[in-house]
């Protein structure tokens, strides 16, 4: 695959004012066309600082992209720096002169004098036109003529390299980069085949994931395997490249998805309330739901998929023993017997809102979130899940020792996760419905 390096320009990024967006833009086009981002880098509006940057990703990638810097103001080096790191000298264009003029005056404004320089064009560099701007992208040739002789001598590409200079505002890069550098590589000859599989799973830790995946990428040339660990959940990630990408996906997809099982729960677009919620409507099943420790995060979480009204008919946060009594109906001889974080307090919390609300589904939830409150018999982290429906009520009890914030979240996976569990066991039409929805696979630690 041909290899890319991605320069961004700017002191407001390494400042923190603006996020730069423009990787997570770039990056799946450029992947998609099949060229591998190997290196991302920010640098300052110092001249030194972008000349070293510029000259060390020439010696390594076979495409560089530097985002930025292009403008007319005094901060704006980009064009000179690299026009001298090449050797070629700027010379006006004036076509690009009179139609900056001209779009200045379309708006009622006399240029003023700054803007010509961005009409400087260095000598053999392809002017990319900006539709939405002034500045125009340069694209550069690079190969074997290049003076970047910084680091121990002048670049000896195996492929022709090229330099893409596009300009900073995402209005003007991404119309110039669709328009004009996509089809510049695709001349150029960089675009290669090259596939991508991606599976979200929940419940089970990175290593386990990574243990049940490696022995079938193992001495497979032209795949790669990738992971990213999120709170209670891995990505994995499939890219297979060459003449048999799309085979070599196809078979060792199917073999990856078969050995992960139950535990994934879509593709990389999916999150899992989008699953939980299709499959409640599709199943014509309808939910609610009492949330005591995560605050409502899971009727939000519910609320937030498009469509959840046709299967969400109730939330309620019952944080005080007095609500989950009046709101909910937990008896109080529950509560004064076993305490409000309980395996009896969770069910009459699961099965009182399913009744009230008349839904399929109920799910009840009390814990301790901490970072107090906690107790040798109930540490802080400990948390209740009850999953109630027509054939009983489940609970699970776990102990999650995370910040508040994360903990919230965990738990309201796992409360997903159970319901996600019983809907796919449902939707297989099993006959054993009233067995535990654990039982299906074995929960693993992280």
């Amino acid at each position: 695959m041909p290899t890319c390096e991605i320069i961004t320009t700017g002191t407001e990024l390494l400042l923190g004012a603006i996020v730069n967006a423009h990787p997570n833009y770039l990056a799946p086009k450029l992947l998609a066309l099949g060229i591998r981002i190997n290196r991302v880098v920010t640098v300052g509006d110092d001249r030194p600082a972008i000349e070293a940057a510029v000259s060390e990703a020439i010696n390594r990638a076979d495409l560089v992209i530097i985002t930025g810097g292009l403008g007319p103001t005094s901060d704006d080096h980009t064009r000179d720096v690299v026009a001298e790191l090449l050797g070629r000298k700027l010379r006006q264009d004036d076509a690009i002169l009179r139609k900056i003029h001209e779009r200045f005056r379309a708006r009622g404004f006399e240029p003023p004098a700054a803007v010509a320089v961005q009409a400087q064009v260095p000598e053999g560099a392809l002017v990319l036109p900006n539709d939405h701007g002034t500045a125009p992208g340069l694209a550069f040739d690079v190969g074997a003529k290049t003076r970047a002789v910084r680091l121990g001598g002048p670049v000896e590409p195996a492929m022709q390299r090229l330099l893409v200079l596009l300009p900073g505002p995402p209005r003007e890069l991404k119309p110039m980069f669709e328009n004009h550098v996509v089809p510049l590589l695709r001349e150029r000859g960089f675009v290669t085949a090259v596939e991508c599989r991606a599976w979200r799973t929940v419940g089970t830790g990175e290593s386990v994931v990574a243990e049940r995946v490696e022995p079938i990428i193992a001495g497979q040339p032209d795949v790669e395997i990738g992971y990213c660990a999120r709170p209670n959940e891995v990505d994995v990630r499939l890219m297979t490249h060459g003449p048999r990408a799309r085979q070599l996906a196809d078979e060792l997809g199917a073999r990856i998805r078969e050995k992960l099982g139950d535990i994934v729960f879509g593709s990389m677009d999916d999150r899992l309330e989008d699953v939980v919620v299709r499959e409640l409507i599709r199943q014509k099943k309808t939910l609610a739901t009492a949330e005591s420790c995560t605050g409502g995060l899971l009727a939000n979480r519910i609320t937030d998929v498009s469509g959840s009204s046709e299967t969400f008919l109730q939330g309620v946060v019952c944080y005080s023993d007095d609500a989950k009594q009046q709101i909910v109906g937990v008896k109080s001889d529950t509560l004064a017997a076993h305490g409000a974080v309980s395996e009896p307090v969770v069910r009459e919390l699961a099965e009182g809102i399913r009744a009230r609300a008349g839904s399929d589904f109920g799910i009840g939830i009390t814990g301790i979130a901490g970072p107090t409150g906690g107790t040798p018999g109930k540490p802080v982290g400990l948390v209740f899940i009850a999953l109630a429906g027509p054939r009983g009520t489940e609970v699970q009890r776990a102990v999650y020792e995370l910040d508040r914030e994360t903990f919230k979240f965990v738990v309201t996976q796992t409360a997903l996760d159970m319901l996600r569990l019983l809907l796919r066991l449902r939707s297989l039409v099993q006959p054993r419905l009233e067995a535990s929805v654990f039982q299906m696979r074995q929960r693993l630690p992280h």
